[in-house]
């Protein structure tokens, strides 16, 4: 009853008030009629943070919440500051350290100034600023992104003075047209000066708490001392919606922070005004309250012309039902806002035609540069594995030009010139797996390369085969009857995701086409693929035939089964399932039912392998990757006449996810789906307080725990460890040497609840799907690589329930530096970070092994990742006539000063990054495209960086003409042909300056 009673409250209301709520839904619905009364309503987000905690696990929700309170300080209207309960344990800064700073159109900046002041103000100093709270300084371009606005800005200057000022966008990192004549920052932390901040820099790092990293990011909150307030003692009244239990706890825990006399703490009255509605049927609602004043709160005037109402009679003749019945016209409003509120009083009726939105609010990726670092191995196409030493400049014939250095075997090294960087790749393996040094000059490399062709084409020949068995028949056709199909997909519960849509009508598109579908769902667990499968057995029945769903494991079967029996029960769908839980008696049942053509959907394991259907349609196969040969060709028995979907839950490389689309379809559910949230993550010192608290707090909200710990001889003595920290709990252990069998029994046991901890080594980072646990303890994470800690980390927060990720580590102090930047990155994104690249090549690694249908992880490892994929997608092109031009190595040797200035672009990695992307353009329009982004995000370009864009367009042009190599000496210049036979071409330059050589070779290759 909160809307009603806090209705009457605020209708009544002359001052600003702090009001507490219980939950982020219950601050959305007094936020509703807050704004409803209009009121300027601030709602803080729920921050479920203990003291001493490191806060930089709540990165994103700190912004908000400071975000919020400035907003809130700053109104000047009637205004309500809405908290749920948790946030209130949290320190409040005061008023003053919300000041803003606003940069004007002609400005002049006192640049030490300014960076003296957002360093103060909590700003990251970047080289590229792609998130909230960050800021990067290039020369006479300043980019800053305030944490309370929706996009970054980009300023130019001329001098001191600011010429432009530009929103950008922080993932392309291009400017977005119009410009601005001002723009206004927040702090990124709070505003404060040197001496506040010293003082609290200082206070952090002494600090007792056991965090990674001692500063103001990770601690900052917890020693405002006099620069912040409990929220208790910030507002003169704060009233709650009720005082619960938990509210009575929070009291409690707040008394350290505040002094008990200080505040009141009141509960809002019970309203007797008004009363809270179900508007389940508002033309009803309308009919029998005609007499009173009608508010209808609507989000536009569509949502009000599309609702079942015919609003223009109501409002023009009020004549609703009966005419000779008619009474006074209706006193009828319309509010347009967001929100619900529905309530009913003696002299009003307010009601809403909104539906409720999902508000999430979805992790941005940031600019991710699959950047290259000295020290990093790469693996160069014709010389094998090499060791990147960075970028060095070399004058050669008289001509300054950039090179990156490689080192072999040796310390033989290759320089490699700037413009021809497609010739190598970074060096990826599986898990991480380091590679040995190649010899410079050795055949080996070569006869290596060949031998895995041999190989490649091998597997794609296969891959071709079957795709063209199967486009040779006839498919069976279905057909969809919208109206039935659209309930269907309404009584899922949910609001699809765009992805999830696409993948559902792409995939009933080619089972309607008449041709044969052979379709590829990848998406994370949790993501939706069994809802998109479940449409496809839906459509497959209601046209009077089978479908069957094949999984590897009885807890995945077992899962799936639970869903579809769910899903389908309203709709006179027969389910059944098959796996090694089935009796004798109900597997016989279960064959003959599906022979007879009694059972319309059948899940299980490999035993549906040897079942005979009557009019079989749709198979969908989850994880085929993990079934055993035999199993896979018994698989293709059985869908070589019908429509296949096949599931992943690895990512498909981009390219080879192109380079196959003549032979497979492919779909990808990218978004999370609405309820998922984010996962917090702390990386720890191990110590015994810290496993209790955790485990404690997962426990008090009817959670389970995983705990990883990945050592198959030390397990037991660990789970010994735990229980004489808390002998009470119910502890499982699984690891490699324990049966198929009982790993599965466990499984279920642990899904059923009967275990509070499941201890094991790392084999759960793949597959199941547990939405009540949401703790992961990782023992020992300095020993994994980033992408297993990654995949480990998305086991938990599946459920619509936050999930905790704790990374415990032996001895901070002794961490290597890669093992602290690996921890770093994941704690500092939840999602996506630097990090996560690495972890999508692993996963890709992984999706890419599952399509070609063996792991081929040897060969991988010996030539890397990106040199394999390519060789793959070579050997597919070729085989399925794809036209494929060969890719033509240009060597350009042109005697000018051309390369990517450092005066212009600073940073070797940034430079890097942009060789990288020019040497892999394929077309002028591309090399151009990059030069706008150059001049957009680093000023104009100077003489020797724009001869190296004409470079890169000379490359381009000489590959599209056949040419090998353009060359100079002197006036000369010289274009040597692809083609055996034909003779080199000499052009006489009128000088031999730079901009009379390229105009010459410009022109003939125009």
């Amino acid at each position: 009853m909160y809307q009603s009673n806090t209705y009457e409250y605020l209708e009544a209301l002359t001052e600003e008030k702090l009001l507490i709520c219980n939950s982020d839904k219950e601050a959305e619905q007094i936020r509703d009629v807050a704004v409803l009364l209009e009121f300027d309503s601030f709602v803080l987000p729920e921050l479920r943070v203990s003291v001493g905690e490191d806060l930089r696990a709540y990165g994103e929700d700190l912004q908000l919440f400071f975000t919020m309170l400035a907003s809130y300080y700053e109104s000047r209207k009637k205004k309500v500051l809405i908290s749920p309960l948790r946030t209130l344990l949290v320190p409040f800064p005061k008023k003053e350290f919300f000041a803003k700073q606003t940069i004007e159109f002609g400005d002049t900046l006192q640049l030490n100034e300014l960076k003296d002041r957002l360093y103060q103000w909590g700003y990251h100093f970047v080289d590229i600023a792609s998130q909230r709270g960050e800021v990067s300084f290039r020369g006479d371009i300043i980019d800053i992104f305030p944490i309370n606005t929706e996009k970054p800005y980009r300023i130019s200057l001329f001098d001191e003075e600011v010429e432009t000022i530009q929103y950008y966008d922080e993932n392309t990192q291009k400017r977005l047209s119009e410009e601005l004549e001002a723009f206004t920052f927040a702090p990124a932390f709070l505003a404060l000066n040197k001496e506040e901040h010293e003082a609290l820099k200082l206070r952090t790092q002494m600090s007792h708490y056991d965090t990674f990293v001692k500063d103001i990011d990770s601690l900052g909150l917890w020693y405002l001392d006099e620069l912040g307030q409990s929220a208790l003692e910030a507002f003169s009244g704060v009233w709650a919606t009720s005082l619960d239990d938990e509210l009575k706890e929070v009291y409690e825990l707040s008394q350290p922070l505040v002094k008990r006399e200080a505040f009141s703490l009141q509960v809002i009255p019970e309203g007797h005004k008004y009363r809270d509605l179900e508007a389940v049927n508002p033309n009803k609602l309308l009919e029998s309250h005609r007499d009173k004043k009608i508010i209808i709160i609507a989000k536009n005037e569509s949502i009000v012309r599309g609702s079942e109402y015919d609003w223009g009679q109501v409002i023009h003749d009020s004549s609703l039902g009966d005419k000779s019945q008619m009474t006074k016209p209706l006193d009828i409003e319309f509010v347009y806002q967001e929100g619900i509120v529905n309530i009913l009083g003696s002299e009003i009726l307010i009601l809403s035609l909104n539906k409720p939105i999902k508000r999430k609010r979805v992790k941005r990726a940031s600019i991710i540069l699959d950047e290259l670092k000295p020290g990093d191995y790469v693996v160069h196409e014709n010389h094998g594995v090499g060791i990147f030493k960075g970028i060095e400049k070399r004058e050669i014939l008289g001509s300054m030009s950039e090179f990156v250095v490689i080192h072999y075997q040796n310390e033989d090294a290759l320089l490699i010139p700037v413009s021809s960087l497609e010739v190598i790749d970074r060096y990826v393996a599986e898990g991480g797996a380091l590679p040995v040094l190649d010899r410079m000059g050795k055949a080996s490399f070569k006869k290596l390369k060949a031998k895995v062709k041999e190989k490649l084409f091998a597997i794609a020949s296969q891959i071709i085969n079957l795709s063209a068995q199967r486009h040779l028949k006839k498919g069976i056709k279905l057909k969809r009857n919208m109206e039935e199909h659209a309930i269907f997909m309404f009584e899922a519960g949910f609001i699809h995701t765009e992805d999830q849509e696409r993948a559902i009508n792409d995939m009933v598109g080619d089972m309607s086409s008449g041709r044969m579908m052979d379709r590829l769902l990848s998406a994370d667990v949790g993501f939706g693929k069994t809802e998109v499968a479940m449409n496809g057995m839906f459509i497959a029945v209601k046209n009077g035939y089978q479908a069957m769903m094949i999984a590897p494991t009885t807890l995945l079967s077992s899962q799936h089964f639970k869903s579809l029996k769910e899903r389908f029960a309203d709709h006179g769908i027969k389910v059944g399932k098959l796996d090694r839980f089935s009796t004798a008696k109900e597997r016989n049942g279960t064959l003959k039912a599906l022979e007879e053509g009694r059972l319309d959907v059948v899940v299980g394991t490999h035993a549906l392998l040897k079942a005979k259907f009557k009019n079989l349609a749709l198979v969908i196969i989850d994880e085929e990757h993990k079934f055993g040969v035999k199993q896979k060709e018994a698989l293709k028995e059985i869908a070589i006449d019908v429509h296949l979907l096949s599931m992943s839950a690895t990512p498909i490389p981009r390219s080879l996810n192109l380079a196959m689309s003549d032979v497979k379809s492919f779909s990808e559910i990218l978004t999370p789906p609405t309820e998922r949230q984010g996962v917090r993550t702390f990386v720890k010192s191990y110590d015994d307080k810290v496993i209790k608290e955790a485990i404690l707090r997962e426990i008090r909200r009817g959670g389970q725990i995983f705990y990883v710990f990945n050592s198959i001889a030390g397990i037991e003595a660990k789970k010994k460890i735990l229980l004489e920290i808390l002998p009470k709990i119910r502890i499982a252990v699984l690891h490699s040497k324990i049966s198929a069998k009982e790993t599965e029994d466990e499984m279920m046991l642990f899904e059923d609840g009967e275990y509070d901890v499941l201890l094991s080594t790392s084999i759960v980072e793949s597959g199941i799907h547990m939405p009540h646990a949401n703790t992961m303890i990782v023992d020992g994470a300095d020993n994994f690589g980033i992408a297993d800690l990654h995949q480990l980390r998305g086991r938990v927060g599946r459920g619509g329930k936050e999930g905790y990720c704790y990374f415990m580590v032996t001895d901070k102090e002794r961490l290597t530096d890669n093992a602290k930047r690996r921890l770093l990155a994941l704690e500092s994104h939840s999602d996506l970070g630097s990090g996560a690249v690495l972890a999508f090549h692993d996963l890709e690694i992984r999706g890419g092994g599952n399509i070609i249908g063996e792991a081929q992880s040897g060969h991988i490892k010996q030539i890397g990742y990106s040199l394999y994929l390519r060789m793959l997608e070579d050997a597919i092109k070729e085989l399925s006539g794809q036209d494929k031009e060969v890719a033509q190595n240009i060597d350009m040797k042109l005697s000018i000063d051309a390369y990517l200035n450092e005066e212009l672009i600073e940073e070797d990695r940034l430079r890097l990054e942009l060789y990288r992307r020019l040497s892999l353009c394929e077309t002028t329009g591309e090399v151009y495209e990059i030069e706008a982004e150059i001049a957009d995000r680093f000023g104009k370009l100077d003489t020797i960086t724009r001869q190296f864009i004409d470079v890169i367009v000379m490359k381009v042009l000489a590959r599209e003409k056949g040419i090998s190599k353009v060359s100079s000496y002197g006036e000369n210049v010289f274009m040597e042909f692809i083609e055996e036979g034909k003779s080199r071409l000499t052009l006489k330059s009128r000088s031999k300056d730079d901009d009379d050589i390229i105009a010459t070779a410009m022109g003939y290759l125009k």
